[in-house]
């Protein structure tokens, strides 16, 4: 496997600019922790996250049409969120290191305060070393929904206790919960947030449907 190594400061202050990296296909990237942290802080405007294994991901930004849906999604949870006060919500930009050291950014995500508030000041500054209760993922044109899939079950593996999967494509929500069988609804109206967040309804017109 190949490894990225980092310039040297010498190479940086000789280079004098910044260099684009091509990465060829089946070729794979691997970074450390805390390189990755660095690594992201001097690259905010990529979409980086990092497997268990260590191996870095590159995402492409999301399109208009996706962003646009995604802020249907948070706008709604942050909204009920702050009215409920018993946690808190974030958005797509927000990393979390999960037990098994992935670093990933949910489209949408949320936590319980109790949880939230027993970690140190430091670790809520960076990825904080939790997994949420409750994650979205939007399916954007560019993702398989293979992957996503994988990932949904990684987040269960995780800790999550309810995420749903959006694909407007095809106007299907999977829904994931522990030790239960994928849910699967067909253009569904609402989606309810249960009993991990009691009276979250979300309501899916603009997102799936005008």
């Amino acid at each position: 496997m190949s490894r990225a190594r980092p310039a040297t400061p010498r190479g940086r202050r000789a280079a004098g600019k910044a260099v684009a990296l091509t990465v060829p296909p089946g070729c794979r990237l691997f970074v450390g922790r805390r390189s990755f942290w660095r690594l992201c802080a001097a690259n905010r405007d990529l979409r980086l996250e990092r497997e268990a294994s260590g191996e870095l991901v590159i995402m492409a930004p999301a399109g208009s049409e996706t962003g646009h849906r995604n802020a249907g999604v948070t706008g709604q949870l942050w909204a009920w969120s702050r009215d409920d006060g018993t946690g808190l919500s974030f958005d797509s930009s927000t990393g979390f290191t999960l037990p098994n050291g992935k670093v990933c950014s949910p489209d949408a995500s949320w936590v319980l305060k109790g949880r939230w508030e027993a970690l140190a000041v430091e670790q809520r500054e960076k990825f904080a070393p939790i997994c949420p209760d409750f994650v979205v993922e939007l399916r954007s044109s560019s993702n398989e929904m293979t992957d996503l899939r994988v990932k949904m079950l990684e987040y269960l593996e995780q800790g999550i206790r309810l995420g749903w999967l959006l694909d407007p494509k095809n106007d299907v929500v999977e829904i994931y919960r522990p030790g239960r069988p994928v849910e699967i609804l067909k253009r569904p109206q609402t989606l309810s947030g249960e009993d991990v967040l009691p009276g979250f309804v979300l309501d899916l017109r603009g997102i799936f449907f005008d």
